[in-house]
């Protein structure tokens, strides 16, 4: 009996070692914990992105920028290497909140975790494995990615956090129905960290879910840093579907539903979030960038989408007068005396601003780049830009007319005392604007006289009406 037994065991142990290598690709996510690293786990990259650019870093950056604006899972890795400074030409960049953006931006992109080339094997050790190494490698990216995002966030203060946070959220918002459904996963308990689905290896790992870890190693292997960038709530993850759905996306509109399906209490919230979509501004008109410093590191490589933005384009070429981009460009820096038509430029004054936005310098500027102008000047504090872009808001010109952002930017020149703006804000709640700015004869009053103090004309003409009306009506 003990030849037969013995041979038995054999066949079994040799299954055994057969059924472990057959299998070593079923592992996906996870086979690289028992190799070599970074060299032999990380995706490929293509000699130009990692390469040496130390003459030419600056339109390397660009189109990294411009592939990562546009969901490119990889360029968003790579910007996060560079702004890390891994290696040592990229030093003079170094940038450990525009790193922590790009590598949050690459945990939360879905070109990172969906699975592809996987097919299901049969039999004893059944199970889907990877046709290539490309969803193996992307989980070594990911894994890797939590662990410097952590460590980056650790070291920074709360406001740091908050400024990431912040421009994660702008990037996302210039992305249509899909940026604005990435936030609501973002926000929503039932996804992972980065809204990767909730069994995705590496979100339940920076969770510290490791499959058969006792509660306490749980507890310590957990990612704080990272999984508490975005937090978890239903309302703000009920707002960014209600905003999917506002672009005319029509899967999100199935996504809103099945999320108001998922829980009582959410469908309960919709009258609350309807309110204050309609109140939601990002949190920058424009990446961030601090005039005139070259914006080449930080450039906007959002572009406008769709016919709203093109027919608003068009809008500033007919419709805008020249010296309100003037006016932006001499704040910012860029012209000495303030040019009233476009052929007041010069070759050099215009591609100076195009190096500040980190455009192609072809020494023309086109409409994009005059909204541009006095975006960035708004954005860097002139109160004359800040009424002029609420008053591009409020017409639809040369960005889609947007009332929560027209209100926005009144409201921002209003605290700096112009008298304009104190007007339009006295307009607006004269008026009242559905879920922007409720009517308020009070305050429309009071916002009229602090127009007519600073001196602006019509309020001033209009008090002295009023008041003349006043002293005519009989003594009680």
């Amino acid at each position: 009996m003990r030849g037969p037994l013995t041979a038995v065991a054999a066949i079994l142990a040799l299954a055994v070692v057969a059924g472990t290598v057959a299998s070593c690709g079923d592992r996906g996510p996870t086979f690289w914990r028992q190799s070599g690293g970074a060299n032999a786990n990380a995706c490929p990259r293509p000699a130009s992105l990692t390469g040496s650019e130390f003459n030419a870093q600056e339109a390397g950056l660009r189109a990294l920028r411009r592939a990562a604006f546009r969901g490119d899972f990889f360029a968003q890795l790579e910007l996060g290497q560079r702004y890390a400074a891994v290696r040592a030409t990229d030093k003079n960049i170094e940038d450990p909140i525009e790193s922590s953006v790009w590598t949050g931006m690459a945990l939360a992109n879905d070109q990172g975790y969906s699975p592809i080339n996987r097919v299901e094997r049969r039999g004893m050790f059944g199970r889907l494995r990877s046709l290539s190494r490309y969803d193996d490698c992307r989980a070594w990216e990911r894994h890797e990615a939590y662990n410097r995002l952590d460590a980056q966030l650790s070291r920074m203060s709360r406001d740091e956090q908050e400024e990431v946070r912040d421009r994660m959220i702008y990037i996302l918002s210039t992305q249509d129905a899909q940026g604005f459904r990435t936030l609501a996963r973002l926000h929503d308990s039932l996804f992972g960290p980065f809204g990767e689905p909730e069994d995705n290896p590496q979100g339940r790992e920076a969770y510290g879910r490791k499959d058969g870890a006792s509660r306490d190693e749980q507890w310590r292997g957990a990612r704080y840093s990272a999984v508490n960038l975005f937090q978890r709530n239903d309302v703000d993850a009920y707002l960014y579907n209600y905003l999917a759905v506002q672009t005319g996306d029509v899967g999100a509109y199935v996504l809103l539903k099945d999320f108001e399906r998922s829980s009582p209490s959410r469908a309960a919230s919709g009258a609350f979030v309807e309110a204050k979509a309609r109140q939601w501004v990002p949190p920058y008109e424009f990446y961030p960038n601090d005039a005139p410093a070259s914006g080449v590191p930080f450039s906007d490589e959002s572009r406008p989408r769709g016919d709203a933005y093109d027919y608003a384009l068009s809008r500033m070429q007919t419709e805008m007068p020249f010296v309100h981009v003037g006016r932006a460009l001499k704040y910012l820096g860029v012209v000495t005396v303030v040019p009233i038509e476009p052929n007041r430029l010069t070759k050099h004054e215009i591609e100076s601003f195009e190096a500040m936005l980190g455009h192609p310098m072809d020494s023309f500027l086109s409409p994009l780049e005059k909204v541009r102008a006095i975006q960035l000047a708004a954005m860097n504090g002139s109160s004359e830009a800040q009424l002029v872009l609420a008053v591009m808001y409020s017409e639809g010109i040369g960005v889609p007319a947007d009332y929560a952002r027209a209100f926005h930017w009144y409201s921002l020149a209003d605290k700096q005392g112009n008298p304009e703006a104190k007007f339009a804000m006295s307009t607006f709640f004269a008026l009242g604007v559905a879920g922007v700015a409720d009517q308020d004869k009070a305050e429309a009053v009071a916002y009229r006289i602090d127009s007519a103090l600073a001196g602006f004309g019509p309020s001033a003409s209009r008090l002295q009406a009023v008041l003349a009306q006043v002293s005519r009506s009989p003594r009680r």
